[in-house]
């Protein structure tokens, strides 16, 4: 594809976008998918996402998924985020900047390693364990209680264990607010071939026919998301 053809299918998009129309051509899905693969593979040679910060701290996600996370904040306004999948502590440190912004709310994150120079702030709660372990489910239910609760999650990407973080972790979200899939962009969905089932056939499993969310397509306006089929709002 040519530069000159690139330019015409984004053109496409825009107009359709304007007009409230966001259903892609198979040539723009096409435009879509291998800019997604390329954005995500190059990562392989040390750029693209595993080259991007947030305030100095490696924040393994896509810019535009993060800019969407602002605006469900800035709508929602959650007491609590739970954040399954710290690492570094560059998401929880960007979500905490958003709610400093917003005057409330707190982020508490788990993970089974702790990593030395994760950000310190005062609305973050670091948690060391495995996100389906018992203890760690007690620890963090308490937290819960009385909240208005948003989660996301995105700690081991295999079926099985989002599906059981899903068993858990649902039915904390509260109504009208989120719960995000990271990472259901692997599996060929369009990118990491050979991961084998992960978050999208987790959300297939659990999410898709049931009543209690909603998946919002909205959410993937800016056509290109680390979590196809990942924003679903609890009805």
């Amino acid at each position: 594809m040519t530069l000159v053809e690139y330019l015409r299918v984004q053109y496409g998009l825009l107009k359709r976008l304007v007009a409230g129309r966001d259903v892609l051509t198979a040539s723009e899905r096409s435009v879509v998918s291998e800019f997604h693969k390329f954005y995500y593979e190059k990562a392989n040679t040390g750029g693209t996402w595993q080259d991007t910060y947030w305030m100095g701290c490696k924040i393994l996600k896509c810019p535009m998924d993060l800019w969407i996370y602002q605006e469900i904040l800035h709508e929602t306004r959650p007491d609590l985020i739970i954040e399954t999948g710290t690492y570094n502590g560059g998401s929880a440190s960007y979500l905490a900047s958003i709610m400093d912004i917003l005057g409330t709310g707190q982020v508490v994150t788990v993970d089974v390693a702790a990593h030395e120079g994760r950000p310190s702030h005062p609305r973050i709660r670091y948690i060391q364990g495995a996100s389906t372990a018992s203890s760690v489910v007690s620890e963090i239910k308490p937290l819960a209680a009385g909240k208005s609760v948003m989660v996301i999650l995105d700690s081991d990407h295999s079926r099985d264990n989002v599906h059981r973080e899903l068993e858990i972790y649902a039915p904390l979200v509260t109504r009208g607010l989120y719960l995000i899939v990271e990472d259901s962009n692997v599996n060929g969905h369009p990118t990491g071939l050979d991961h084998g089932p992960g978050p999208m056939e987790a959300i297939n499993d659990f999410l898709v026919g049931n009543p209690d969310f909603i998946l919002d397509e909205r959410r993937e306006k800016f056509f290109m998301t680390f979590n196809p089929r990942g924003y679903w709002r609890r009805a």
